[in-house]
């Protein structure tokens, strides 16, 4: 093990789980995660309304818990990650009326393509994906209890929530009743409070509906995500999770229905992650601007957290603003470059987007591909096929003496207290660059693609630097199979004029034409095509 030890290596449980800090929206501030039953994670994460495909703003939930899970695992937690799929809502109804179709054709081609997508963008670890209309009587039962308990009342077919009953009512958004905007629609002279929203609706002619004590109908919003929650992970778990335009109407009403039937916390844990925006740029990738980039957002992202929400969901990206054809972009830009640009900045931060953002993030990530490509020239062996550590406990090594695997420790205690601290991907990603920096310096200065390499030992002392980035980096779902460039035959096209002008800028050099050698170097660079010289020849890369 090296000496450097981190504050959270100190702070360890008995088990040796490490203490991580997570940001509570209900609480407005940090605290060690304590799972209800130790050992164990219940995570849930509202997923999407499937009426149509999926866009980007539905992927920045799935791959920040992802990564949570991943980092949880890691360090030694069990968990259990629940998503749900919303196949019964207005917009369902509208929309398989438009096309002429199913309620239920609808949600299955929807459901369908968001599970393409969560796949495309590298996010497999959800453990169960309960669908509403599979939990009608889940949700029913859930309906009954609150009417039992003098918390709900029905009215014609449709069921509401009091929420005069509720005196802790407004919480997590931190407002009274009087402040909070109920829903409208053709119910609300029903309601006892404009505040009051529905458990149970009525059924209208031509819907899709199902019986109940108060006649056929179907469920609202709300209701769905408490009897499903309830249903998977038990009337108290550790972590819900959603965007921050779900604080308010949805979580708050979702706490209040939760804990007045079961007269426990409905979730330990609130985490809100930031909603994207559109924008040209992110700014610098890599390094310390990555870093402290992801300590700014931590510090922003708490500051917001207790400000005005409504303003955060008046800027967000949306189906509306721009924020669709999710596929089409996975398609174009790869499902590991939108990734990477998404876990950039802090979970709780506004994410900006954009084609720029998404370049730039694109060249950051070259930094690490040409990395592993030099790997492979001065070992003969893939980065890919590296065999890193899947626990905190088993990827801590011994140093010794070896000074770059002490830095490498270093590294790597950095990434960990980051990570420990609030999931802060941001700062993490700064230390991955600072690891890769360290591993070509050793390169360049052990000259191991020269006379340097034959030397066993500093060849395996580069392995083991680079098992450990492959470790860290896996832990936010990055470098995990080598990217498919796609293309077919017009990669192979690509690949020989590439060798075409790098066989004419050689000639240019060797006959001195340094002008026209520059010329081919330079507007190769305009096109996005960078060349590196190395005493063995020239390699390119796109990007």
């Amino acid at each position: 093990m090296s000496t450097t030890m981190s504050a959270a290596q100190a702070t360890a449980d008995a088990t040796g789980r490490p203490t991580i800090q997570v940001y509570n929206s209900l609480t407005r501030s940090k605290a060690p995660l304590e799972p209800v039953t130790p050992g164990h994670v219940g995570i849930y994460l509202c997923g999407p309304t499937v009426y149509d495909k999926a866009h980007i703003g539905h992927m920045v939930g799935p791959v920040i818990f992802d990564t949570i899970k991943r980092y949880l695992t890691y360090c030694g937690y069990q968990v259990t990650w629940v998503v749900n799929v919303t196949d019964v809502d207005d917009k369902l109804i509208k929309r398989s009326a438009e096309r002429g179709i199913s309620m239920s054709q609808l949600a299955e081609e929807m459901t369908q393509d968001y599970l393409d997508n969560l796949a495309g963008m590298g996010v497999d670890g959800i453990d169960h994906m309960p669908k509403a209309t599979e939990s009608m009587d889940a949700i029913i039962a859930f309906t009954a209890g609150l009417i039992d308990k003098g918390f709900a009342y029905e009215v014609e077919g449709d069921v509401f929530f009091d929420v005069a009953k509720d005196p802790q009512y407004g919480k997590l958004t931190n407002r009274s009743v009087d402040e909070l905007q109920g829903e409208g629609g053709g119910a609300a002279a029903k309601k006892r409070s404009a505040a009051d929203f529905a458990l149970w609706k009525a059924a209208k002619q031509g819907e899709p509906a199902w019986e109940s004590p108060w006649g056929a109908g179907r469920p609202g919003w709300h209701i769905e995500c408490s009897a499903m929650s309830k249903l998977l992970l038990g009337e108290t778990f550790d972590i819900h999770g959603g965007g921050l335009d779900l604080v308010f109407p949805h979580h708050e009403n979702e706490v209040a229905q939760s804990e007045c039937l079961h007269g426990a916390p409905m979730a330990k844990v609130w985490m809100h992650n930031g909603l994207l925006r559109a924008s040209a740029a992110a700014g610098k990738v890599g390094g310390r601007a990555e870093r402290e980039a992801g300590e700014a957002g931590d510090q922003g992202a708490a500051d917001d957290a207790g400000a005005d929400i409504a303003a955060a969901t008046a800027q967000k990206m949306s189906r509306s603003k721009g924020a669709g054809g999710l596929a089409d972009q996975i398609a174009k830009f790869g499902g590991e470059k939108i990734r990477f640009c998404l876990l950039r900045t802090h979970y709780r931060s506004t994410v900006l987007f954009g084609e720029e953002a998404l370049e730039e993030s694109g060249t950051g990530l070259e930094t690490f591909y040409r990395f592993f490509k030099r790997f492979e020239r001065v070992t003969g062996g893939s980065f890919y096929e590296l065999a890193p550590a899947t626990t905190r406990a088993a990827g801590a090594f011994d140093a010794g003496d070896d000074a770059l695997l002490a830095t490498v420790a270093d590294c790597r205690q950095r990434f960990l207290a980051a990570m420990d601290d609030d999931f802060n991907t941001g700062s993490a990603i700064g230390d991955l660059f600072e690891l890769v920096r360290t591993l070509n310096k050793f390169v360049d200065q052990e000259n191991l693609e020269g006379a340097g390499k034959s030397d066993a030992a500093k060849l395996a002392t580069l392995t083991q630097g680079a098992t450990t980035l492959r470790e860290l980096a896996g832990i936010l779902g990055l470098f995990r199979a080598p990217v498919d460039a796609g293309g077919g035959a017009s990669d192979e096209l690509v690949g020989k004029l590439m060798e075409l002008f790098i066989e004419l800028r050689t000639a240019a050099r060797k006959n001195k034409d340094f002008a026209m050698a520059d010329k081919i170097r330079d507007d190769l660079a305009n096109l996005g095509v960078t060349l590196e010289d190395r005493p063995d020849g020239t390699d390119w890369t796109i990007g």
